[in-house]
């Protein structure tokens, strides 16, 4: 069945405009409102945001939604998306709501949606509730005496923050460590630096002046180049650049050289099995990950097991099969002994302590492998299906012969952004580049 509103990561768009409007996010409230309501209980929705202007609106409008069809609403501020996902389960809530388009630009904004248990909806639940939100919500109302009231919870920051803390060893700590953290001017910029600090080390933090509009404005996880060059100019022992809503990291060793996030699976995944603490011999990661990756793992006898774009797959795919690892290579680090999405402070911690536990540089101990040349290439179209297209299939399919035993290619559209994504890796990087073009100069032809 198709998708209206839904995409890999929740509903995303451009603020009042597309499908982001207050009249959506009412109905997504009524919509979810209905189908999380279960017995008769008193019905509780947790809705946390990132920083964005558009949040004020969507977060009332959401409110207005669930409080029409009963629910009561507990509201929580700017805080990261993981952080929404563990109280959910703390406050005991039926729903749990981020207000945040990630990475995007502040034009955009988005709505994620986890179930009692703090983990994303499944594509069947997204299902029906689309369906609830076209039809005959007015039927679900509730009576007046029974609509929900809205409360803040003044001390979500600070659960957030002693949570994030109990998952760093105890035996250690960040003492002697001078971090640099980007917050992209998101939802993390008062909580990352308050545990960095807790925990011992010396902070430095950037991208923590939020003012609606420059969220992941040449700052956070996407544009690191800020973060690299306060590394070297502090001389700090690693940086560490969250997205907008805090879920992904990208982090930069003492020479201010990228760390992404198959390194970081790669670095947990060796520290753990050598801690015993794998509870599977093997991570969880997506297609667009590192050939170098997956070796590097066969080299010390663990697996990889892929799936398709969007840590909510991984995610269900560490459920089914036992992983206790997993993420993507864009920053999203799944740590399930801690949290149900990805966490990229959390993740961050993890690092460090294999810094302070081996007392080397970053610079060592995150080298793990070599990547395999790899080269992802966006082209924007505007309707139709590209992909269907016989000369673009036909593309492809010469690609994919041409990479046969040396390489990788996958071509996929965007969910999240009218985008077609062509990523190709091999060893010969060439060769690479050659078929990844190619397969664009199709799409264009096509697109045009």
């Amino acid at each position: 069945m198709s998708r209206k509103y839904f995409g890999t990561d929740g509903i995303r768009g451009e603020a009042n405009s597309t499908v982001m409007t207050a009249e959506t996010a009412m109905r997504v409230g009524m919509a979810a409102g209905r189908k999380f309501i279960r017995g008769s209980h008193k019905h509780r929705v947790v809705i946390g945001k990132d920083t964005r202007l558009s949040g004020y609106m969507i977060e009332n409008a959401l409110m207005s939604g669930f409080t029409s069809v009963g629910m009561d609403v507990f509201q929580f501020g700017p805080l990261p998306t993981p952080a929404v996902a563990m109280l959910t389960r703390s406050l005991r809530a039926d729903l749990g709501v981020m207000i945040s388009a990630s990475h995007n630009p502040y034009q955009d904004n988005g709505i994620k949606l986890f179930g009692p248990d703090g983990y994303k909806l499944s594509d069947d639940v997204e299902l029906e509730i689309e369906e609830l939100m076209d039809n005959g919500l007015k039927d679900h109302l509730a009576s007046s005496d029974k609509i929900g009231r809205a409360t803040r919870i003044e001390d979500a920051q600070a659960r957030y923050i002693e949570f994030v803390k109990g998952t760093f060893p105890r035996h250690l700590s960040l003492e002697g460590l001078r971090v640099v953290v980007d917050c992209a001017n998101g939802a993390a910029y008062k909580v990352a630096p308050a545990v960095l600090w807790e925990l011992g080390a010396e902070v430095v933090s950037i991208g923590t002046e939020p003012n609606g509009f420059n969220i992941n404005e040449e700052c956070g996880s996407t544009a690191t180049e800020t973060m690299c060059r306060v590394v070297r100019e502090r001389r700090a022992d690693i940086g560490i650049a969250l997205d907008g809503d805090a879920d992904r990291v990208i982090i930069a060793n003492e020479k201010g050289e990228i760390i992404d996030g198959d390194q970081i699976m790669g670095l947990v995944a060796r520290h753990w099995k050598s801690l015993e603490l794998l509870t599977a011999p093997g991570i969880v990661a997506t297609v667009m990950s590192n050939l170098g990756l997956e070796r590097f793992l066969n080299d010390i006898d663990l697996s990889l097991e892929r799936t398709q774009v969007g840590d909510r797959y991984v995610v269900e795919a560490m459920r089914a099969k036992g992983f206790n690892v997993g993420g993507e290579q864009s920053g999203h680090i799944v740590l399930s002994d801690f949290s149900t999405t990805g966490d990229g402070l959390i993740a961050a911690l993890q690092v460090m302590s294999v810094l302070k536990s081996t007392g080397m540089p970053a610079s060592e101990v995150c080298n793990l492998f070599e990547p395999v040349p790899q080269l992802l290439k966006n082209i924007r179209f505007n309707g139709g299906a590209p992909l269907e297209d016989a000369h673009v299939k036909d593309a492809i399919a010469e690609g994919e012969s041409r990479l046969k035993g040396g390489g990788r290619l996958l071509v996929r559209k965007s969910g999240t952004e009218p985008l077609i994504r062509v990523m190709g890796e091999g060893d010969d990087a060439q060769l690479v580049t050659e078929v990844v073009d190619d397969i664009i100069s199709a799409i264009k032809h096509v697109a045009a």
